[in-house]
């Protein structure tokens, strides 16, 4: 009787005799779904990298640093709505505080020099 490998023979040259003139546009179909494949998965990776990317950024404004105008710091806040952000302004420690009117004036003055 016959083996399996003489069984896959024999099927393989039946399906080439009566399917012969199918086989070139099965080629072009398979050529045509691998390109398919190959740009999906490539739209993915960039897909992924892209948002990996906006993550990292979106990560790093999170925790904004304080500026520093005229001696006072001014920290951001973060809100929902970012398209009127609000500012709040920090007290003065009371090392920077001026302990008498002299010193006050002495201040004032400087900040209108400036």
């Amino acid at each position: 009787m016959f083996g399996l490998s003489e069984i896959a023979v024999i099927l393989v040259v039946v399906i080439l005799v009566l399917a012969a003139k199918k086989l070139p546009e099965l080629a072009r179909s398979a050529g045509k779904s691998a390109r398919i494949l190959k740009a999906e998965a490539k739209a993915m990776k960039s897909e992924e990298e892209k948002e990996k990317g906006e993550e990292e950024k979106a990560a790093g404004q999170a925790a904004p640093t304080p500026q520093v105008i005229h001696g006072e710091v001014i920290a951001p806040s973060v809100v929902a709505d970012t398209t009127s952000p609000t500012v709040h302004t920090a007290a003065k420690p009371d090392s920077a505080r001026p302990h008498s009117q002299n010193q006050q004036n002495q201040q004032n003055q400087r900040n209108q020099q400036n």
